[in-house]
């Protein structure tokens, strides 16, 4: 995933010379290529997180497109202040690119678990939170960010799906609306397994046991506050919906689906469960896959 991004970056910046790419003294392996070709759009801010974002409110001030990019906590609950007063309020231009969502750095810590950051990047009201699974996804959240003038979270896997045998289409994926990405054998089911961010794995893995086999998986890469009175529509359509998330339940993407169910006039037509990260997690070092299992994620 990050290479991609780094891969569509890079393009736009050919004929983009507003587009900046500012790290916090990471990234390397993964970013060289685009400080070589645009050394004057790259900037190293070193290990100074709150630096590095107000620098980019400063730029995107002078309509520059910022692209701050780290491991997910250091560019977001360590400046999540910088986030809020420079760029949401002044409604900049300004992409936070957090890479390793979830439990992907597992293994380096619990300090490198991304399992809050949904809850504290949703609460900014100007700001769009983008979490793709696929390749298709990726490269629409980049077209959808490149023509956005608002601040964006774009949250990253380290990998791609291996158990999706049928990728998705690359085709345009509106803010707020649903993606189809696997339909289950009875087409006429009115369940649906609702996926953002790099589950989609989990959700593949889930349709193949009995228990959900009758349920459709679909998935939702771009949402925020500005987008729940789009939710309504789509969640009635369905009997029963299983929200899937690698982040912890209080403040993450099935709370925000069970708020804009809320707002639907006859509540409680849609059964709405919620799958998420076990709390127990928060505190817990090891490898993403092994901590999955080991807390039964998806199960």
């Amino acid at each position: 995933m990050r290479n991609y991004f780094i891969d569509l970056l890079t393009k736009e910046a050919k004929s983009n010379n507003k587009i900046m790419l500012m790290v916090g003294d990471l990234g390397f392996s993964v970013v060289e290529n685009f400080k070589e070709k645009y050394p004057k759009q790259f900037i190293n801010a070193g290990v100074a997180e709150q630096n590095m974002t107000g620098m980019a409110a400063g730029l995107a001030s002078e309509k520059f497109h910022v692209f701050t990019y780290s491991i997910a906590n250091f560019n977001t609950f360590r400046c999540s202040e910088q986030i809020r007063n420079d760029i949401d309020y002044h409604n900049y231009n300004v992409t936070v690119v957090s890479v390793g969502g979830g439990l992907s750095y597992g293994a380096l810590g619990y300090s490198h678990h991304a399992i809050q950051d949904y809850a504290l990047m949703r609460s900014f009201p100007n700001m769009t939170i983008y979490a793709p699974g696929t390749r298709s996804e990726i490269a629409n959240c980049m077209k959808q960010i490149f023509k956005s003038k608002s601040p964006a979270y774009l949250r990253l896997g380290k990998t791609l799906p291996k158990n999706l045998k049928k990728p998705n289409q690359p085709h345009d994926y509106a803010p707020g609306k649903w993606t189809k990405i696997l339909e289950c054998k009875n087409r006429e089911s009115k369940k649906c397994i609702l996926t953002t961010g790099a589950v989609i794995d989990d959700a593949v893995k889930m349709q193949k046991k009995e228990e959900f086999s009758n349920y459709h998986i679909y998935s939702l890469p771009i949402w925020g506050m500005k987008y729940k009175t789009l939710q309504a529509q789509q969640i009635n359509k369905w009997d029963e919906i299983v929200t899937l998330e690698d982040h912890l339940e209080d403040g993450g993407f099935g709370s925000y689906i069970l708020e804009c169910n809320s707002s639907i006039q006859k509540v409680g037509e849609t059964k709405i469960k919620l799958k998420s990260l076990n709390k127990n997690v928060c505190n817990t070092v090891g490898d993403q896959d092994n901590l999955k299992e080991h807390f039964k994620f998806a199960h």
